[in-house]
């Protein structure tokens, strides 16, 4: 009988129950601008923030006394699927009751969107929003990036998800002495995404930008989220500098956020010594520099507009934001086939980026290298390393399994969307833009509005599952599937 316990959901429940009463205390915000610009959303803000808190109130009280019990795997499995399922469920839930009055489909895939820091949209006419639905598209990537944060540094270890074990030793000796808990690194990290945000809303006010675009813009930058307050994304703040500060904080956002944890700790150097860093600053030059020249050759362009425009674009690309500036998606067949390839790879490890990451295309080259070595030298065995330390089977088998599992789902959930009805190059795309969060959707079905609001509705059940899929570290999701999760 023993081996039928059923899982006990209370620990997961509760938190996601907190969970849900600060989101409903966040609403009061822009639903506060709502009131202020007087644009008729206010009451829409105001019963979705007492309904969103209400229900957390009752989930946590109803699971309250499951608390004082440590998480186990398959609850920290259940708490991270549970809150990217059911926080998006509530945060649609303005967009159904105020302008722009969503269908449930539509405004579901908005906010998971935002929460999964993806950043496609199914609202076209951004430009015309009410600032408050705006400011909450923004508060949405910033949630969701910070939620993402907490995962990555404090659940993912544990849940051994893709080789991310490799970090519980790395992440934790380094932390040691400096951070022993959890709820001390949960502040430091708040206090770091909290700094660079606001460092990048002022420099986008300085630099022309409008007080609540450059809020929203500042939010999705350092959350790599993508969402704007204009159809025009960053082609609407003409100008070289707003260019290249985007570049700039998006690479920011872009790195393991660990590294500044232990930099405003005082070991500035971890930053810099980290692997992951070094290429991921390495490979963007390897990116930009052929498209660039490619550019050069096959038009009259002048170089330093081609030079920001390639750049802008595929960190924009590389680290799953979505910004989007110049005419990049007309580039033509070269341009979008390196995009493609950064897609996949995405930024570092502990980040609110998504796709392969760094670290696993580190590894896996180091393992194709080493696999090439031992075919010369068949008698030596030689390890797979990965920055001097030796990368144990089991973390190289996870990792193995990730991507894997990722290529296969990049190419099912493709077929599956040209089942709808989607043609094949737009249905590529925005799997890949989805499973990687990257929110840079290419293709004929994009083209009218630039937005994934023609899509069939089963299409973007697809994607919205996508979204999901590749934000959990695809794993976790599997894994809730099999029935034997659910017993011990």
């Amino acid at each position: 009988m023993g081996s039928h316990i059923m899982l006990d959901v209370r620990p997961a429940a509760y938190v996601i129950g907190l969970m849900l009463v600060s989101l409903g205390g966040l609403m009061l915000v822009p639903g506060a601008v709502e009131f202020l610009a007087k644009s008729g959303n206010a009451s829409a803000f105001a019963e979705a923030a007492a309904i969103t808190a209400g229900v957390g109130m009752l989930v946590s009280f109803a699971a309250r006394n499951g608390l004082g019990r440590e998480f186990d795997i398959r609850q920290a499995y259940l708490l991270t699927v549970g809150a990217w399922v059911v926080i998006p469920l509530f945060a649609a839930l303005p967009f159904m009751d105020g302008a722009p009055r969503l269908a449930f489909s539509d405004a579901y895939f908005e906010a998971v969107s935002g929460i999964t820091t993806t950043g496609s949209t199914v609202i076209s006419g951004l430009d015309d929003l009410p600032p408050g639905m705006n400011l909450w598209r923004g508060m949405m990537n910033s949630i969701g990036g910070l939620g993402i944060a907490f995962v990555a540094m404090i659940f993912l270890p544990v849940m051994r998800v893709g080789g991310m074990q490799f970090f519980k030793v790395q992440g934790y000796d380094t932390f040691g002495k400096l951070l022993p808990r959890a709820s001390d690194i949960a502040l430091s990290l708040l206090a770091v995404y909290a700094t660079l945000t606001v460092a990048c809303i002022v420099t986008y006010r300085t630099l022309g930008m409008s007080l609540l675009d450059a809020v929203v813009m500042g939010m999705a930058s350092i959350a790599t989220g993508g969402f704007s307050p204009t159809d025009m994304s960053f082609g609407k703040y003409p100008g070289a500098a707003v260019e290249y500060a985007g570049s700039l904080f998006m690479v920011l956002g872009a790195l393991p956020y660990v590294r500044y944890v232990q930099m405003v700790s005082g070991t500035s150097a971890a930053l810099w010594n980290d692997k992951q860093v070094q290429a991921l600053l390495r490979w963007i030059v390897y990116a930009v520099a052929p498209v660039v020249v490619w550019r050069m050759a096959t038009s009259n362009a002048d170089f330093e507009p081609t030079l920001r425009e390639a750049l802008f674009n595929l960190i924009s690309v590389f680290t799953g934001t979505g910004f989007s500036a110049g005419s990049f998606s007309s580039w033509g067949s070269f341009g979008l086939i390196v995009a493609f390839i950064v897609g996949m790879i995405g930024a570092c490890s502990g980040s609110s980026s998504g796709a392969l990451s760094v670290f696993r295309v580190q590894i896996m080259l180091s393992a194709i290298g080493t696999q090439i070595r031992q075919i010369h030298s068949p008698n030596q065995v030689i390890p797979v390393r990965y920055d001097g330390r030796r990368v144990d089977a089991p973390t190289m088998n996870a990792l193995i399994f990730f991507a894997t599992a990722y290529i296969l789902a990049l190419g099912v959930l493709s077929v599956a969307m040209t089942l709808t009805g989607v043609d094949m190059e737009s249905a590529l795309f925005a799997v890949w833009c989805s499973i990687g969060n990257i929110g840079y959707g290419v293709g004929p079905a994009l083209q009218p509005t630039g937005t994934f609001v023609d899509f069939p509705l089963a299409a973007k059940w697809i994607l919205i599952f996508t979204m999901l899929l590749g934000r959990v570290a695809l794993l976790a999701l599997f894994v809730m599937l099999v029935p034997n999760f659910w017993r011990r």
